[in-house]
């Protein structure tokens, strides 16, 4: 296991440092100057290349690329060209709602997706499995943005349940703080949970004909004891993934949700720094968001060793 666990992170770590090559260096190439366009198209070139210098932007791209990398490792996110304020606070200010955001969207999908996706696989056939499926089919087929809109006009417009967007902000209680995120989790929530009933459904009927199965029904379980007790865990390899995936997906890809409902959160973010060509904010999210997904990853690699400890020969 030990063995295991060290290969595992040696490749995180090899995966990071290429990402952040890739997310420098592509950066880099985008058109754009972040010294002109926070001057304006008026400013003198000499006013320019002051600025330039002031930010770092006259060295050369390597340079930049170890000082920023370097810079990362030690916590140090730089500062930002547009609001000449700490990278590091601005993403820890806008992390406390996103990822607070991702963690309920996943929840209430999991809470969603167990029960529907092992009743359905457990009545192959039935009417019940056929309404589910339907169900999972028109969850993934909607997009989250326009069901975030309709839960905005029935329960924030028309009956007054949940305000219409916007944060207020931990200080003003815990309650009142999970209550305005519940509607964009919600939105975000749907077809992540339509996707993992409708995989744990089919995980679950490639093992329900196994040996083990039919052994633990003749010593007098009932249909609904076995899938519990020895199925359940059997099927759980292609859940886990989908669950990681998702939770990553919930934490980096929410900018339109955000946006919806006017979440001061990452993905507005990025999508404000990358108008504002204020490069070191895009950077830095970038890499804290593929550092969160291979986390994730290797959270769910490590997971499947305990689950299967055959995954762990198969991996040497």
């Amino acid at each position: 296991m030990l063995r295991y666990f060290l290969l595992r992170l040696g490749s995180l770590i090899a995966t990071l440092v290429v990402a952040s090559l890739v997310i420098f260096f592509v950066l880099e190439v985008v058109p754009g100057d972040p010294a002109s366009y926070m001057l304006g198209i008026n400013a003198s070139e000499e006013t320019l290349q002051a600025l330039r210098q002031e930010l770092g932007l006259n060295l050369s791209p390597p340079l930049r690329y170890l000082s920023w990398i370097s810079g990362l490792v030690t916590g140090d996110f730089g500062t930002s060209y547009t609001y000449r304020t700490p990278v590091a606070g601005m993403i820890s200010d806008r992390l406390w709602i996103s990822l607070p955001l991702a963690i309920y969207a996943l929840l209430i999908s999991i809470v969603i997706a167990f029960p529907a996706g092992v009743f359905s696989a457990a009545r192959r056939g039935s009417g019940f499995d056929t309404g589910i499926m339907g169900a999972t089919q028109l969850g993934i087929a909607i997009p989250n943005f326009w069901f975030a809109m309709m839960l905005v006009f029935f329960f924030a417009i028309k009956l007054h349940w949940f305000s219409a967007g916007g944060f207020p902000g931990w200080d003003q209680g815990v309650l009142n703080g999970l209550k305005s995120l519940t509607l964009p989790a919600i939105a975000l929530a749907l077809p992540q949970a339509s996707i993992l009933a409708r995989v744990l459904r089919s995980s679950l009927l490639d093992v329900l004909n196994e040996d083990y199965l039919r052994t633990a029904r003749a010593k007098g379980l009932t249909r609904k004891q076995a899938i519990i007790r020895h199925a359940l865990r059997n099927a759980m390899i292609p859940v886990l993934t989908i669950i990681g995936l998702q939770f990553s997906f919930l934490l980096a890809g929410a900018i339109i949700i955000e946006n919806v409902f006017f979440l001061p959160g990452l993905g507005r973010l990025v999508f404000q720094s990358i108008a504002q060509r204020d490069l070191i904010v895009v950077e830095s999210v970038l890499m804290l968001l593929v550092f969160a997904v291979v986390m994730v990853t290797f959270a769910v690699d490590v997971m499947y060793a305990w689950v299967d400890p055959r995954m762990r020969g198969r991996r040497k």
